[in-house]
């Protein structure tokens, strides 16, 4: 029986992952093990943070929002609650690229927010 060898397919995980570690601080980019431990860590932190992306946009779209309203002398519930009202369905995001891109448009919508 031939014993089996693993140097190829062990040299190639390893180059891998520290491909991968490119660019990490000191040993963790430089040995294996080191490497393998902060690539993981770092891995969560990718995952988690493309969850959390979504939330702070969201975040910043409303704020953009809320101050192009107050600017106009109503509040960001107000003028949501009068869009809905009013039947126009423009999502959070067009609606902060409008308040900072185009205020003639934003001043309309907030015409008839207002009824």
């Amino acid at each position: 029986m031939a014993k089996v060898k693993h140097s190829v397919a062990t040299r190639k995980r390893k180059k891998r992952i520290l491909k991968k570690a490119k660019g990490f601080w000191g040993d963790r980019s430089k040995q294996f093990q080191q490497a393998r431990r902060a690539l993981m860590h770092a891995m969560v932190y990718a995952y988690r943070d493309r969850k959390v992306k979504k939330r702070e946009f969201r975040n910043l779209w409303i704020t953009r929002i809320n101050a192009a309203c107050r600017a106009e002398g109503i509040t960001y519930s107000k003028f949501m609650n009068g869009l809905k009202k009013a039947k126009v369905a423009l999502d959070r995001k067009m609606l902060a690229d409008l308040a900072v891109k185009d205020n003639k448009v934003f001043k309309k919508l907030v015409g008839m927010a207002r009824g």
